[in-house]
């Protein structure tokens, strides 16, 4: 709950497929007796961002309107962009959107760093 309002965090398709595959990434480190690697830290990175998204979804850092990513504007309609630190400088990008009741957290991907960089037009110095 935030506000008194009721909290939902939903994955865009791509995010889910990203989330599904580190899943499965992680069953199989799991079989061979891997009890930590990179893939278990940035899983648990996801799931501790997605229960503090639930708490507050402002809890994030909002991307300036100039540097919005125009593909999620296109694909999601999202007005507004934010992003979580995860682990190893990974990226959650999501938006916000208000429908009645409950706040969506929606989150629109899960990206490396340079990636990020390269889709929110940021340079290397």
């Amino acid at each position: 709950m935030w506000k008194g309002r009721e909290i939902k965090v939903v994955f865009a398709e791509e995010a889910e497929q990203q989330y599904q595959e580190l899943k499965k990434a992680i069953e199989e480190e799991i079989k061979q007796g891997i009890a930590s690697s990179e893939h278990q830290t940035l899983f648990r990175s996801i799931d501790r961002a997605t229960t503090l998204l639930k708490g507050d979804p402002f809890i994030g850092i909002q991307i300036p309107k100039r540097n919005f990513a125009r593909k999620y504007i296109t694909k999601y309609g999202a007005t507004n962009q934010w992003k979580f630190d995860l682990s190893n400088f990974w990226r959650m990008i999501y938006t916000v959107k208000n429908e009645e009741l409950t706040i969506i957290g929606f989150i629109l991907d899960i990206i490396d760093h340079n990636t990020y960089n390269k889709l929110f037009g940021y340079r290397k110095k």
